[in-house]
C-alpha cells in the first residue's frame, strides 16, 4: 500500500472515530445528592433535577389515614437509620392523599432526624420512565444519601411490558436493590393493573394461572400495602377543621359545615382532596392567602 493511500486510509478511520465520539452518549455523570433533599429524574440525560420547594403540606394536617400515616413513617424512619426497610405501595381511594403523605413523612422523618443521619432525599420518577429504573438505581448505588424513589399514580395497561423493567430493579437481577434506596408508588389499583386486563390474559394464556401470577407477582415486590378508603362525613369534616384552624381562616362554624357538605355534595366524594379544593375556595373568598 502507498504511502498516498495509507493516509487516505487513517483519514477515514479518525473520521468515523470522531463520527462514532459524537453521537455516543455522555458519561454518566456520578449524583450529586447534596443540591437539594427532593429530585425529578430525566432519564434522557440521565439528570437528577434539584426542587427547591417541594408542593407538600404538614403532617398534621393529613386527617382520616391515621394508622398507614404512622406504617408509613415507622418504615421511612428505619431506612433513614439505615435499617431494613420495605417497598411500599400505597393504593386505593383517589383524593384520600396517598401522594401527600409520602411527600409529608419524607419531611417530618428530615426534621426529626436532623443532625442524627444524612438528609433522606426523595426522588421522583414518572411513569412513563419506569423502563430507566434500573439507570437510575445504578446512579444512586455509590452515594451515601438514602433515597426514596417515588412514582406516582403508577399503573399498567393493555400490551404495556415495562412493569418487568420495575420487577428486576425491585427484587431481581445480579445486583438487586441498593441497599441505600427503596421504591414508594401511589396508585388506584391493588394489583397496579385493571382487572379486565388481568381476566384477558387468564382467558387466552396456555396455563391461565401462570399468566394471573405474572402480573399480580409484581405487587408482591412491595413489603407494605397501605390502603386508602373513602373517609366518612365526620373525617371529612376534621379536616376541614384542621386547615381552617392551620391557616387561621375566619368563618362561622354552622356556616363552614353547611358549604363543606355542599361542596362534597355537589362533587360527588368526600375525601382530602375535595376538602382542600374546599379552602382554597373559601380562603380566596374571605381575600386570605394559604400560607405555611
Amino acid at each position: 500500500m502507498t504511502d498516498t493511500a495509507t493516509d487516505q486510509t487513517l483519514a477515514t478511520l479518525l473520521r468515523i472515530a470522531s463520527a462514532l465520539e459524537r453521537i455516543a452518549p455522555p458519561a454518566r455523570k456520578p449524583a450529586d445528592l447534596t443540591a437539594a433533599d427532593a429530585f425529578v429524574w430525566h432519564p434522557a440525560g440521565a439528570d437528577l433535577a434539584p426542587v427547591a420547594r417541594v408542593n407538600r403540606v404538614a403532617l398534621s394536617l393529613l386527617r382520616g389515614v391515621d394508622r398507614v400515616r404512622d406504617t408509613l413513617a415507622e418504615n421511612t424512619e428505619r431506612f433513614a437509620r439505615g435499617l431494613p426497610a420495605n417497598n411500599v405501595l400505597l393504593w386505593g381511594a383517589r383524593g384520600m392523599g396517598k401522594s401527600s403523605l409520602v411527600k409529608s413523612v419524607h419531611a417530618d422523618t428530615n426534621t426529626r432526624l436532623k443532625d442524627k443521619a444524612l438528609p433522606l432525599k426523595l426522588i421522583e420518577i414518572h411513569r412513563e420512565d419506569i423502563e430507566s429504573l434500573p439507570v437510575l438505581m445504578a446512579l444512586l448505588r455509590a452515594d451515601p444519601h438514602r433515597a426514596i424513589v417515588f412514582c406516582d399514580d403508577l399503573s399498567f395497561d393493555g400490551d404495556d411490558t415495562s412493569y418487568k423493567s420495575l420487577k428486576a430493579a425491585l427484587d431481581g437481577g445480579v445486583e438487586g436493590r441498593p441497599e441505600n434506596v427503596v421504591f414508594y408508588a401511589t396508585s388506584n389499583r391493588r394489583h397496579l393493573m385493571p382487572r379486565d386486563m388481568m381476566d384477558n390474559e387468564r382467558s387466552t394464556a396456555i396455563n391461565p394461572g401462570e399468566a394471573i401470577e405474572e402480573k399480580v407477582s409484581l405487587s408482591d415486590r412491595f413489603g407494605l400495602w397501605l390502603g386508602f378508603h373513602k373517609c366518612s362525613q365526620d373525617e371529612y369534616l376534621a379536616m376541614i377543621d384542621g386547615y381552617v384552624g392551620h391557616f387561621g381562616l375566619q368563618v362561622a362554624p354552622e356556616d363552614l359545615r353547611r358549604e363543606a357538605l355542599e361542596w362534597a355534595t355537589t362533587r360527588g366524594s368526600r375525601s382530602g382532596r375535595t376538602a382542600w379544593q374546599y379552602i382554597q375556595d373559601l380562603a380566596g373568598r374571605l381575600g386570605k392567602r394559604l400560607e405555611e
